[in-house]
């Protein structure tokens, strides 16, 4: 994923991941029940955060994702057991990310330059093998093989990132995530971004609440521009006009960080953050994202406001995206507006 130099230090820094906590078990029973729609954590797992301010409060959207229709002609034993499979995916991708954490490797680069490693190639493969033996008429593309059926078309795709923020993987540093999501009909009806080393995982199943290891989750409000604390993954990503339209928001926020990848995306459906802005961005690097950012009642479209969409087949390329996530809405048009992407 991705103005000035000013302030990038600091933004690295800010304290908005807590301390690695014990995993909690990801039943699908315990990802389905209502809860509490305020960000909450386990007091005896994780320590207690307060967001509240006098200008700020967490206030949950119930409003339905845009993606309920979708949903709404599946059945509940069906979202259940792909849920079901979607954390066995994680789980197995998670194992594998571990063990190679930290650790010695050789890293090699793409055509494109970006970097991939042994962790990324073998985290795609146990998620492949596993969506085989679970659905093989179930299409999968991934971001190190493309596509996997014998089909042109299927109905499923699951479309998946093993390694979403790979430098951040091979620098050491935990804000990386493996995205999971699963298509029907070219929508995106469950969304998954788990990162393994501090075993926090989001998901996001149409038509139903965002949950972070079994607890709802919701964004928070922020009505004005110049309070929101923004985050991309780094200004030397955007190019051109995306560079000059970027620099535009970023000099009417209270605060502009980078770093974050994938993480950005969790932490603005947790309630942490107001908004995210990326250029350049691949369908498996956002399709995960808007389960999780729409079940928490946030909003993420194009820059120029229209739903992301992409049709997944064994002809598509993994074209680039300018992706813009709010959670409050009226922020997210008043982005939409300053960023003036026509």
């Amino acid at each position: 994923m991705l103005s000035q130099s000013q302030s990038q230090s600091q933004s690295q820094s800010h304290s908005l991941s807590t301390t690695p906590s014990k995993a909690l078990p990801f039943s699908h029973s315990s990802l389905l029940t209502p809860k509490s729609p305020f960000l909450s954590f386990p007091s005896s797992k994780s320590p207690q955060l307060s967001l509240q301010t006098k200008t700020k409060t967490i206030i949950p959207n119930s409003k339905p994702s845009n993606h309920t229709t979708i949903s709404s002609s599946l059945n509940g034993a069906e979202l259940d057991r792909f849920a079901e499979v979607g954390n066995r995916l994680a789980d197995a991708a998670g194992e594998v990310i571990r063990s190679y954490f930290r650790k010695k490797f050789e890293i090699l680069d793409k055509e494109d330059l970006s970097p991939v490693t042994i962790a990324d190639q073998e985290a795609e493969e146990s998620m492949v093998s596993i969506i085989l033996e679970n659905f093989p008429s179930h299409a999968i593309y991934g971001e190190e093989k493309g596509w996997r059926c014998k089909e042109k078309y299927a109905d499923y795709v699951w479309v998946l990132d093993p390694i979403d923020g790979t430098k951040s993987f091979i620098t050491g540093k935990p804000v990386f995530g493996t995205l999971i999501s699963l298509l029907k009909n070219g929508k995106p009806i469950l969304g998954i971004i788990d990162q393994p080393v501090l075993r926090e995982r989001w998901i996001g199943i149409s038509g139903k609440k965002s949950t972070l290891n079994g607890q709802e989750v919701a964004t928070r409000t922020c009505t004005e521009l110049s309070r929101a604390y923004l985050y991309t993954t780094s200004p030397h990503m955007f190019r051109g006009d995306a560079e000059e339209a970027f620099a535009r928001v970023r000099d009417k926020v209270k605060v502009p960080l980078y770093g974050c990848d994938c993480y950005a995306f969790a932490l603005l459906a947790s309630g942490y953050v107001d908004l995210v802005i990326e250029s350049g961005l691949q369908p498996y690097d956002f399709l995960a994202l808007i389960p999780v950012i729409e079940g928490a009642g946030g909003v993420i479209t194009d820059w120029k406001g229209h739903e992301l969409n992409w049709k997944a087949s064994s002809d598509s390329h993994a074209t680039s995206f300018n992706v813009v996530a709010a959670g409050d809405k009226q922020i997210h048009q008043q982005a939409l507006d300053v960023l003036q992407w026509h």
